[in-house]
């Protein structure tokens, strides 16, 4: 055989060696390098959602405690819309309903991706308190939740709000806390402004609307007495209890 021609089958047999190495390499080492490389899309998706790192056990406390006061305004929101007389209360409610819900919801999916689990009811304090609320009406419901929902139950919100931001550890949470803290104080503001808007009730007590020189809550009894149903007056004008007849264990209280 010519030497040319054996050169020539040499060489062929050699560049189809080298081909068949290239492509085994180029089907076993790039999809394992694709699949250890995120997409540009999958890091966006990434950075945009919460961690998956573990809350600590103080901040699993405390936002099962910012649950429970979100059912909690969720529930009474949802009776007062049934049994306020004032259309003013009832667009209230409204406003504390629809924007509790959502803010609920988002808590929920925080949860989730933190890998907790959130109450799904209100507790005993709180149920005892909508019973109450649930055996009055009229000007009487009206009067005593705006009460409560002023002096009470939002203050205690935005304080645990506040102890949540100052105290948390997890950036999510605080992101979260930080983002709805707000609303809770338009909902103060709103609070105060349709609670000085009520008339004077037909027995001739102070509806919740007369002037707040002293900047405290108006009791319907001053002087000191119990107002109907409406919380027992201090010295000084300062409201006790915001609950159906003055109970000062009805309501909630976030734990230290």
């Amino acid at each position: 055989m010519p030497m040319h021609h054996i050169k020539s089958g040499v060489a062929t047999i050699f560049f189809g060696l080298v081909s068949t190495v290239l492509l085994m390499n180029s089907l076993t080492v790039h999809p394992q390098e694709k699949e250890s490389k995120p997409s540009a899309s999958q890091r966006r998706e990434t950075a945009s959602g919460p961690s998956q790192a573990k809350l600590n056990q103080s901040d699993e406390r405390m936002l099962k405690q910012l649950a429970q006061a979100q059912l909690a305004e969720i529930s009474l929101a949802k009776l007062a819309q049934d049994k306020a007389r004032s259309n003013e209360i009832k667009s209230f409610a409204k406003k504390v309903l629809d924007d509790h819900t959502k803010a609920h919801d988002e808590l929920k999916q925080l949860a989730q991706s933190k890998g907790i689990s959130l109450p799904v009811e209100v507790d005993r304090q709180q149920q005892s308190v909508e019973k109450k609320f649930a055996a009055i009406s009229g000007e009487k419901f009206d009067r005593q939740y705006m009460n409560h929902e002023s002096t009470r139950a939002l203050r205690d919100t935005h304080r645990l709000l506040e102890r949540i931001n100052s105290k948390a550890e997890d950036a999510d949470v605080k992101t979260y806390v930080s983002k709805i803290i707000g609303t809770v104080e338009a909902h103060q503001q709103l609070a105060n402004d349709t609670r000085k808007n009520l008339k004077p009730t037909s027995e001739g007590k102070s509806g919740v609307g007369k002037s707040e020189s002293s900047g405290s809550p108006a009791s319907s009894g001053a002087s000191g007495e119990s107002g109907a149903g409406g919380g027992a007056g201090k010295p000084g004008g300062t409201y006790d209890s915001g609950t159906p007849g003055g109970a000062s264990g009805g309501t909630r209280t976030p734990r230290q």
